[in-house]
């Protein structure tokens, strides 16, 4: 079996973990909404939903097409932070139970959370997404697809921050 093969299910293995993440949203979504929650920031949705596709295709049409080698050196530590960028998101996952969301659906009069990697960041569940998109490419070599993926989610990052910034300030608890 060839790097290239085993890359590819790596991907795939993403891909199988992203669909995990929206049933988990969608479920979410549901009990937000059933408790006064409200969605902002929709504008950007479909603009992230491309650019993460994007990145995943982009590993592997740049891997299979360029033909960019597995150089162990790099591809290992970069297979290390993306696992640890997947356990990162997970553990925000579980740590805001029914309150994450891939899009910024926010119920009114609920405090932040602060504990689990909350203790120590505002968005913890962002570095996982900028650790992955730098590191997924570079275990293969897809150093393009790092470079574009990274440039784009930079911009798309500061547009989302400040919107669930914005909304959670928003729906914060009164004289809290």
């Amino acid at each position: 079996m060839t790097s290239q093969v085993v890359y590819t299910l790596l991907v795939a293995a993403v891909v199988g973990e992203r669909f995990a993440e929206l049933g988990v949203a969608r479920r979410n979504a549901r009990w937000a909404f059933a408790h006064g929650g409200r969605e902002v920031g929709g504008g950007h949705y479909p603009v992230m939903v491309v650019l993460h596709t994007g990145l995943l295709l982009g590993c592997l049409v740049e891997v299979w097409l360029a033909d960019r080698p597995f150089v162990p050196a790099i591809g290992w530590v970069m297979l290390v932070l993306a696992v640890g960028s997947q356990v990162l998101r997970w553990w925000c996952i579980r740590t805001l139970g029914p309150r994450w969301n891939t899009r910024v659906i926010v119920v009114p009069g609920m405090p932040l959370v602060d504990r689990g990697p909350y203790r120590w960041l505002r968005h913890p569940n962002y570095v996982a997404v900028v650790v992955e998109g730098l590191a997924l490419p570079l275990v293969h070599s897809a150093w393009l697809t790092a470079l574009v993926f990274s440039a784009a989610n930079a911009w798309l990052l500061t547009v989302r921050i400040r919107t669930e910034n914005r909304a959670l300030a928003d729906a914060a608890p009164s004289g809290g």
